[in-house]
């Protein structure tokens, strides 16, 4: 027969001390309460010895509070949000909260089904980081009162808390890096797609291409067939049949696929093309040659979204002035952007 899980009522007739003095020591309170150290470390030391863990349904319907947040995001296998998923999880982790995490694949069913799905569970909060066509999701979670944090992304005609780098200054800044380098026919490879941090990493390079006197090239392409052979076609007849000497790459997954292509199909071209891509990572530090990257910052970002669901999550007024935080990223130039 399984054995019945000790609840706090076993630990107060055990110890003889009330179930208040000891629901305030296992939430971190005791001192607060200022219940003697002699009493918490009894207490700590009996739960320890008996192995004793909280009821966590139990302890939800009581409180109100799951102690639990959902981090969606695009990709949870990209670099970029595993990495801002790392800092949050230690982020919550020390505030005593766990996070789940999951990706949407920029697909806007999915994200639908995933934010019933934890609304369903009563998760506490959403750090989201949406496909374009959830709005109405975002807006039926905040009027519900649900704490919502948007990041890397958001909906210009819906007022929410947001965390974003300022894409339009780090895209010209990119492209202008390439110019100032003596490269003359760049273009940008980036995805289609109608999400504000795209359209303005495009602005960024259209603008800084038109400042200089050049010719725009772009390649837009559909996110859902970005690793189909149509796409990978579409690249390598970009940079092999162009006269293109220099490439801005509006994601890093673009950047990967397109130098798989080059180093199947010609591999010296490398050598001769000028590369910035946008998003960092390890990989693009090792690459021969290294690939110039614009870095966001992720530490920052990270606490940024985290600080604002705390900030959300402890205030009783849901009508907070709106926190829209916008970060600067910094361009790393490495060996492919500078051999003009």
């Amino acid at each position: 027969m399984k054995q019945k899980r000790p609840s706090i009522k076993d630990i107060s007739k055990a110890l003889g001390v009330s179930i208040t003095t000891i629901s305030f020591v296992l939430n971190g309170k005791g001192e607060e309460r200022k219940i003697s150290k002699e009493v918490i470390k009894k207490i700590k030391d009996y739960v320890e010895e008996i192995n004793y863990t909280p009821n966590q349904v139990a302890q939800s319907l009581r409180t109100g509070k799951s102690k639990i947040l959902v981090f969606m995001v695009e990709d949870i296998g990209n670099s970029f949000f595993a990495k801002i998923a790392r800092i949050i999880e230690d982020i919550a982790y020390d505030k005593g909260y766990k996070v789940l995490f999951c990706s949407n694949e920029n697909n806007d069913k999915r994200s639908r089904e995933l934010i019933r799905v934890f609304s369903e569970r009563q998760v506490d909060g959403f750090l989201i980081i949406p496909s374009s066509g959830i709005k109405d999701e975002i807006e039926t979670l905040i009027k519900n009162g649900t704490p919502v944090v948007l990041g890397d992304r958001y909906f210009e005609d819906l007022p929410t808390h947001h965390v974003v780098i300022n894409n339009y200054v780090a895209s010209k800044e990119a492209t202008q890096h390439l110019i100032d380098n003596n490269f003359k026919k760049i273009a940008l490879i980036t995805t289609d797609t109608n999400q504000n941090q795209m359209l303005d990493r495009a602005r960024g390079y259209e603008d800084a291409i038109k400042n200089a006197g050049l010719t725009s090239t772009i390649l837009e392409l559909p996110f859902k067939q970005i690793n189909h052979k149509e796409s990978s076609n579409l690249i390598q007849s970009l940079l092999l049949e162009n006269d293109i000497d220099a490439v801005f790459f509006s994601t890093n997954y673009l950047t990967q696929n397109a130098l798989e292509i080059i180093k199947e199909t010609n591999p010296q071209l490398i050598y001769n093309l000028g590369i910035v891509t946008f998003d960092d990572n390890d990989f693009f530090k090792i690459n021969n040659p290294s690939i110039s990257a614009v870095a966001q910052p992720l530490q920052e970002m990270a606490e940024e979204l985290m600080r604002i669901m705390f900030k959300l999550l402890k205030t009783k007024d849901k009508d907070i002035p709106l926190i829209q935080t916008v970060l600067d990223a910094k361009l790393i130039p490495r060996d492919s952007s500078l051999r003009g």
